[in-house]
């Protein structure tokens, strides 16, 4: 059974996933391509890490960061290998929105990479409802990117 918490940054299981998770996006994009957060920045005020846990193991995180009131960010997303295309990414994306609705926040944005890699999560997002949109908040064109968003207020 799949629990959804938020995230202990004392577990060292946690942080060996999160890492995974930036050697994932090594080979996808150039350097200066690749916005995903590391541990200390999952930790910053203003973001909120889950973790998904089909005990004992870790299967998926994901974080929203406050972008501005009312306007956050999906961040490290991530399912383990072994556990992708089982439904965890939906619970943590189900979890992570229904929290966002919870707070008053109007529309929650990402950045996702335009490889054949990623092409499950632009399915999992455009079923949940998000779109296509410019680049938001510093993000600036790229090729290797694709920027999706989702009114929570309609």
């Amino acid at each position: 059974m799949i629990t959804i918490a938020p995230a202990d940054f004392s577990d060292p299981a946690l942080l060996d996933f999160l890492q995974q998770h930036l050697a994932d996006m090594s080979p996808t994009a150039p350097e200066e391509s690749r916005h995903a957060l590391d541990a200390s920045g999952l930790q910053s005020p203003g973001v909120r890490l889950w973790a998904a846990h089909d005990e004992p193991f870790l299967v998926g995180t994901i974080a929203l960061a406050e972008l501005e009131p009312g306007h956050e960010e999906i961040k490290s997303m991530r399912t383990s290998p072994v556990h992708r295309g089982k439904g965890v990414a939906s619970r943590l994306l189900e979890h992570a929105l229904g929290d966002a609705r919870s707070r008053g926040v109007e529309r929650v944005s990402l950045e996702t990479g335009s490889m054949e890699f990623f092409a499950p999560a632009r399915a999992l997002y455009r079923k949940a409802g998000f779109v296509e949109t410019e680049p938001f908040g510093s993000y600036r064109a790229d090729s290797h990117s694709v920027f999706m968003t989702l009114s929570l207020t309609t």
